[in-house]
C-alpha cells in the first residue's frame, strides 16, 4: 500500500471484521485488539516483508503478538491479507477452528509464534531476532507487548538482552492503552515513564499516538535507521472506534452479537466508507 489513505481504509477494514469476528462468536478480547487496529494496517499494509502465497518464507519479518488474546485482529488482518479465506473468521474459537482465542503458531497460517502466557513472546522476539543476526539474515522482527503485560518480569529480560546482543533489527512496540485485565494499569502496578526506563536500557525509544497511521509510519521508519533495538510506546485507547467497547471499564474481554451492537456497528462502518471517499478523492476519482 502506498499512501496512508489506502492504509487508512485497511484499518477500518481490520476494525469491522474483528468486531464481526468477535461477535459471531459471542464474546472475546475486543477492548486489546481494537487498540492495535491502526499498528496492524501499518505493519501488514506497508512496512512488514510477508508473503500470504508463502508464510513460512525463510527471508520475512518476523511478527509476535505477545499479547496473544489480541489474535483476532491479528486474524482479521491475516484474512485480509489473503493468508486464509475472510469467511474464516467465523469460525473464531470454535471445534475445529484454525483460529483459536490466542495466537497458535500450529493452527493458523502466518503466525510466527504461539502466545498465552503474557512475556514469553518477549523472550520468543529477542530470540528470533538474535537468531537472525547470527546467521546474518537481514529480516525484522517485531513485537507487540500489553502495558499490563508488562508486569511480567519477561519483558525486562528482553529490555536488557536486546541492547546487550545489538538487536538493531528488533522493533517492539508497548500498547500503553491504560488498561489490563483487573482494571487500570496506574492501580496495578504503575509502569512510571516507560519511554525513560527503556531510554536507560540503552534502546531507540519514541512515545507516539498508536491511532496515527502518519506518525507510526514515521516511528518505524527512525527505528529502522538507528543502530539500537528500538522501542515504540504507543499511546492507545482500549476499544479504540468501537463504541460498544470504549463506554466500558474494563473492556478487556465483553461478550456481545451482531444485534445488540447495531448502533456502534453503523459509526465502524461510516468510518470505513469514508475512509474509502477520501482514498477516492485523492486518486482522483470523484466526478
Amino acid at each position: 500500500m502506498s499512501s496512508v489513505a489506502e492504509i487508512r481504509v485497511f484499518a477500518e477494514q481490520i476494525r469491522l471484521e474483528t468486531i464481526k469476528e468477535i461477535a459471531t462468536y459471542g464474546v472475546g478480547h475486543i477492548g486489546g485488539s481494537m487498540s492495535v487496529v491502526e499498528l496492524m494496517a501499518v505493519l501488514y499494509g506497508s512496512e512488514l516483508r510477508h508473503d500470504p502465497t508463502n508464510p513460512s518464507w525463510e527471508d520475512r519479518d518476523r511478527f509476535v503478538m505477545s499479547k496473544g488474546h489480541a489474535g483476532p485482529v491479528v486474524y482479521a488482518t491475516l484474512a485480509l491479507r489473503g493468508y486464509f479465506p475472510l469467511e474464516e473468521l467465523s469460525t473464531l474459537n470454535q471445534n475445529g477452528t484454525r483460529l483459536p482465542s490466542h495466537c497458535d503458531r500450529l493452527k493458523t497460517p502466518g503466525i510466527d509464534m504461539t502466545a498465552g502466557s503474557l512475556g514469553q513472546g518477549a523472550s520468543a522476539a529477542a530470540g528470533m531476532a538474535y537468531a537472525g543476526k547470527i546467521l546474518g539474515k537481514e529480516f525484522y522482527t517485531y513485537t507487540v507487548l500489553g502495558d499490563g503485560e508488562s508486569n511480567e518480569g519477561q519483558v525486562w529480560e528482553l529490555a536488557l538482552f536486546a541492547p546487550h546482543h545489538k538487536l538493531s533489527r528488533l522493533i517492539a512496540f508497548t500498547d500503553y492503552n491504560k488498561q489490563q485485565l483487573d482494571g487500570a494499569t496506574k492501580d496495578i502496578l504503575d509502569l512510571g515513564d516507560m519511554g525513560a526506563k527503556y531510554e536507560a536500557f540503552g534502546w531507540h525509544t519514541q512515545v507516539v499516538d498508536g491511532h496515527d497511521i502518519e506518525a507510526l509510519l514515521s516511528a518505524i521508519r527512525e527505528a529502522k535507521a538507528d543502530e539500537r533495538p528500538s522501542m515504540i510506546i504507543l499511546n492507545t485507547i482500549k476499544g479504540n472506534g468501537f463504541k460498544f467497547a470504549e463506554e466500558r471499564f474494563p473492556n478487556h474481554s465483553l461478550s456481545f452479537n451482531m444485534d445488540g451492537i447495531a448502533d456502534s456497528l453503523e459509526i465502524v462502518e461510516k468510518r470505513l466508507a469514508d475512509a474509502k471517499a477520501k482514498l477516492e478523492e485523492e486518486k482522483g476519482g470523484i466526478n
